[in-house]
Formats: structure tokens, sequence, C-alpha cells
């Protein structure tokens, strides 16, 4: 994708009613890694919380039709096509909400037969929406008649698709399992204890009023293990943060998740993150980026944001945002 992309920062504090965290959470509805740095923090029970989420299914070859059975989306089982490219593949995503949508190439569009709008990202590629939730879309319906013929007679997709439960029940599951191969997964957790953490001279030391892009440069530095002490070495190409440091953290921790994550497993951090706060010698911060999958269902939207949030219950939400 090419053009401009521009940082917008939004603060707030999770005590107004009306901040509109929750809703970013469920703009991002997969993810497929978050990561939270906990500054002068040696131990935290936030990764018991993390080892917690929700077990997820790769199943293979899966017909998309099996996607319209109603004890899928009343059960919220939600999902996305795996390994195939947004910008290439036939691309499938069902939402916990019911609404399944598809990325389609232009010829696939055509032999669909199903209405839908073309991405102004890519002129060869359409998106299909279906709200499966809708009275057209009960079996019977003209809706569903349309779409079940669209899978089965014009288009008959197959795909590798990535499915969980927000509950973690695999129960709405069961008859996709006995009928197609696949297997289980539980997120990866990773727990890293940092010695001697370094703070740039750029950043205050409440990061309250610092520069944005400072800061995700920093914090990215860090997540990534970008040495910081710029002392030079023999490789011919070496990573380095360059601004000077003011302080450093005797210890710190850096936890992340990997899989499939969902909105559901954010809101748990931010309130676990919440009761650490109350906890005697707790962090001063906490920063949380949340990964989405790249070959998200709009190439335009974003990948991934930044929380950071203070024990007084203000945030800032950095989000990296697309020029129109």
């Amino acid at each position: 994708m090419s053009g401009k992309t521009f940082l917008r920062c939004e603060t707030s504090s999770l005590l107004n009613p009306n901040n509109r965290l929750h809703a970013q959470f469920l703009q991002q509805p997969f993810n497929y890694k978050v990561s939270v740095l906990l500054p002068d923090c040696a131990q935290s029970q936030l990764e018991a919380t993390l080892r917690t989420f929700q077990s997820f299914y790769l199943i293979h070859n899966l017909p998309l039709y099996e996607l319209l059975d109603k004890g899928l989306h009343q059960g919220s089982v939600c999902g996305l096509s795996y390994k195939t490219r947004i910008d290439e593949d036939n691309c499938a995503f069902l939402e916990s909400n019911g609404r399944l949508s598809l990325s389609l190439d232009k010829d696939s569009y055509e032999l669909f037969g199903v209405e839908g709008k073309a991405c102004k990202a890519n002129s060869g590629r359409y998106v299909v929406t279906v709200d499966l939730t809708d009275v057209s879309m009960a079996p019977g319906g003209w809706g569903y008649k349309r779409l079940l013929s669209g899978l089965t007679s014009r288009l008959p997709l197959k795909m590798d698709f990535l499915l969980a439960t927000p509950s973690g029940n695999s129960d709405q599951l069961q008859s996709l399992l006995l009928q197609y191969d696949w297997s289980q997964h539980t997120p990866d957790v990773v727990s890293r204890l940092l010695n001697d953490l370094t703070l740039p001279s750029l950043l205050t030391s409440d990061l309250r009023s610092h520069d944005p892009f400072d800061f995700l440069e920093w914090l990215g530095a860090v997540q990534a293990d970008i040495c910081q002490n710029n002392a030079s070495d023999d490789f011919l190409s070496t990573l380095a943060y360059l601004h000077p440091v003011c302080a450093s953290m005797p210890s710190s921790l850096l936890l992340s998740a990997r899989g499939l994550l969902l909105p559901e497993n954010v809101e748990t951090i931010v309130q676990q993150l919440r009761r650490i706060f109350e906890e005697p010698h707790s962090p001063p911060w906490a920063a949380v980026t949340v990964y989405g999958f790249a070959d998200s269902l709009d190439p335009c939207q974003r990948h991934f944001y930044t929380l950071l949030l203070f024990p007084d219950h203000a945030y800032s939400l950095y989000l990296a945002t697309p020029a129109s």
C-alpha cells in the first residue's frame, strides 16, 4: 500500500463512560499477537491470565458453505481464512456478530452472483458482506438460498480456516470437527525479564508529555530486542537505538501471547492491568500493543495499535491511520 500514514493519539480515562476504547477493540476483530511491557516490574500475574485465553482450531479445506450453519454464528464462532493473501487470494472472515465477509478477485466475484462493493484500495477486488443473523438468512430464506447457491454451485470455495469461540467452548464446532481434518492450538505465551531497561532522555519520567513518535520508536526497539547501548561491533549491519538515556529500570517484564486472539482477550488484559495497578509496588505505567493479521479484510485499515495505561485510569491510544 502506498501513501502517507498519520499517527493519531487519543487520550481519555477508563472511568469516562464515553471513552472509545471498547469500540477500538471491536474494530480489529482478529489479532495474532498482543505484547505487554511492565516497566520496573519483575513478576506479574498477567502471565497466568494470558495462559487462560481460549483455544483455537485450524480446519483444513473447509467448504465455506459450512459457515452458513446457524449453530456457528448463533454461538459466537468467529475466524478467518488462513495463509490467504488479501491482495491476491480469495479470503473469508466470520465475525462473532454473525457478519460474513468475502474478499474476492474480479473473476470470482462475477461468478459468485451476490452483490458486493469494489475495494477502493485495489480496483481488481470486491468485498461481499452478509449479515448471517438477518431474517432472510434463515434456512430456506431467499438470502440463504442465494448465498448457498453461490458457495456450492457457482463458486465452491474451500479454505484452511482458523476458528475460535470467545467462551472457549468448542460445542458449536463439533459438526465441523467430525467432518474435516483439524488441529487444536493454544496461544503461545512468552515472558521475558529485561534487566536494566533504559529510558531515553527524550521521554519524561511519567510519559505524560512525551512525543508519541519517540515513545513508539523506543517501545518498538524494546519489543524487537534492539541493543540500546550503541556499542559498535563487527557486523556489517547493526540495529541500535541512537537517543541518549537518562534512566535505567533494574527489572522490567515483557509479556506476549501469539495465536488467534479476540477483542475479549484484549479487554481481559486491560482489566487485569487495572487490578495490578492497585497492588503495592505496581509499575508506573503499562504499554499494550495489539497486532492484527496483516491480510485483514480491508488492506487500508490499521493493523496494530498501542495502548499506554496509567495507574490513575488515564490512557493514551496510538493508531496509525492511512491518509485518505
